[in-house]
């Protein structure tokens, strides 16, 4: 089988209590791009964690032929001295080092243990230039963005002679631009016959790049499908993830919208190391009962910023403005004051903000309302208990057991334990920010059908979202952001995606005159 470059027969995997993988088999071709497909939780990460020797021989069971060769690799090392590359989707850079050290970190081109410095940069601008990268070799990695970040980790992945190139979600926390740059890279790459395992959430791209798509479900191999035939479609791949149709990506809802209960004028946010540059300038904007309303900008347009100074002050310096809730002008300096005027925030970053990973789902659950499961300081395990099971029920988390480490589970499942901890809080107002980021489309619909109970139960939602038809799909009105501002406002029945892409990209003079944005903030 010359034209295969790698094959993976009966992968087996299991953690305490949990079979990740069970007889799952794999073909690539070389020189393609393959993508693995699957809702979280199908074992798309560990069977790659297996292949890349994160999971060393001996903690599995089944073969791994790579260019006709059984390979048992013990460590990452083993497998990238034979060309296989993984780019995780947390990326493994050092931000207080340069791009040069990044490159070569682990890798250096030293002689006798010195560091060769001439040369290593010499070698970081052939492999920059390869990857579309034009800074100086001497910018610190925390100094570029999350595209360029990415950028790095690939021309790292270069520097190690790479044939197989695995990529976990590599464009879950890229704009559109930065998603389009990586794309065509990994084409340009397919043409130096470098082959790539893709694993991703965004149909849409997977489809427009890969040649073949290996679908799991449930920790098996459910079909290799091939894109290159023209006949695939979305909700094809999208019937073998889930096993069955999805109708329709968003669920059907019929608002009943109140009153207005929350305000926020005049909103303005200073960076908290840079004050005299302001990240959030006179925003403004409303929430009523029952209503789900949506903020659309660019990375850098100040989305986060302002939700997360709206909650309790949590980011930013020298803030000003007003926040109104039914009518009440409120003065809010920490989180624990907004929690308790019915104000939370579901951040977008659940790993590193969002949930202690380490403790169990059921303690995460109540952490943002210990009073409603403890007497006197005193915890009431039972009852403790009691809501956490209630939660795993209505949102359906898969877990066998709620005391399990909440870390061991799927990104879907994360986000569940996390909106089921900020909706055990009983809040009237709940900000989401990015809330079905970097999962799958059947954990997607899941969220969507446990935000419209949210809204039909009165509660008042503002959504962040990158993906603009996510909130074409539900929202009943749409803000748009640029660098800092309010832009723009549509009710559902206006706004499209060319009229909102429009006002994420121009900022409002202060006669309402617009100009376009230069891209300054990234």
């Amino acid at each position: 089988m010359s034209d295969c470059i790698l094959e993976m027969r009966g992968i087996a995997k299991e953690f305490p209590g949990v079979k990740a993988l069970d007889n799952v088999h794999l073909r690539v071709k070389a020189g393609e791009i393959h993508a693995l497909c699957g809702e979280n939780g199908a074992g798309k990460s560990t069977l790659m964690k297996v292949l890349s020797g994160v999971y060393p021989y001996g903690t599995y069971t089944g073969d791994i032929l790579y260019k006709g060769e059984v390979c048992q690799f013990k460590n990452i090392k083993q497998s990238e001295g034979a060309g296989i590359v993984i780019i995780h989707q947390e990326l493994a850079l050092v931000p207080q080092l340069s791009i040069a050290e990044n490159l070569f970190l682990g890798n250096e081109q030293a002689s006798r243990g010195v560091i060769n410095w001439r040369k290593t940069k010499l070698e970081t601008l052939e492999l920059m230039k390869k990857v579309g990268l034009h800074d100086s070799p001497d910018t610190l990695v925390s100094q570029i963005g999350v595209g360029k970040q990415q950028l790095v980790e690939i021309a790292k992945a270069l520097a190690k002679k790479v044939q197989l190139l695995i990529l976990d979600e590599p464009t879950a926390a890229l704009n559109e631009a930065d998603s389009e740059n990586l794309l065509q890279l990994l084409l340009e790459l397919k043409k130096q016959g470098i082959s790539s395992i893709m694993i991703s959430h965004k149909l849409n791209e997977v489809t427009k790049v890969a040649d073949s798509i290996t679908v799991l479900r449930d920790g098996q191999t459910i079909e290799t499908l091939d894109v290159q035939s023209g006949q695939l479609t979305e909700n094809r791949i999208i019937r073998g993830m889930v096993g069955r149709e999805l109708q329709n990506r968003y669920p059907d809802r019929s608002a009943k919208i109140g009153d207005v209960i929350f305000k926020v004028k005049d909103w303005t946010v200073h960076h908290p190391l840079q004050q005299d540059r302001k990240v959030v300038n006179m925003a403004a904007l409303s929430v009523k009962r029952g209503e789900i309303a949506g903020i659309a900008g660019l990375m850098g347009s100040g989305r986060t910023e302002l939700a997360m100074s709206i909650f309790g002050r949590s980011y930013g310096k020298n803030i000003s403005g007003t926040i109104e809730k039914d009518g009440r002008e409120l003065c809010i300096r920490h989180p624990e004051e907004a929690i308790k005027n019915g104000i939370v925030y579901v951040t977008e970053d659940r790993k590193g903000n969002g949930l202690i990973l380490e403790d169990s789902i059921k303690e995460n659950i109540t952490l943002s309302k210990l009073d409603k499961v403890s007497s006197r300081l005193v915890m009431d395990e039972r009852r403790e208990k009691h809501e956490a099971e209630d939660f795993r029920r209505k949102l359906n988390i898969k877990t066998p057991d709620i005391s399990q480490r909440t870390g061991n589970l799927s990104g879907g499942n994360q986000q569940k334990v996390m909106l089921s901890k900020w909706i055990f809080a009983e809040p009237d107002v709940l900000i989401l920010d990015e809330p079905t980021r970097g999962i799958d489309v059947g954990a997607k619909y899941e969220i969507y059908g446990v935000i419209n109970q949210l809204a039909e139960a009165g509660k008042a939602v503002i959504m962040i979202s990158s993906e603009l038809p996510e909130l074409l799909g539900m929202c009943d009105r749409v803000y748009t952001m640029c660098e800092g501002e309010i832009t723009a406002e549509f009710s559902k029945e206006e706004a499209d995606q060319e009229k909102l892409m429009k006002y994420m990209t121009i900022r409002m003079k202060r006669g309402g005159e617009a100009y376009a944005d230069t891209g300054a903030n990234g």
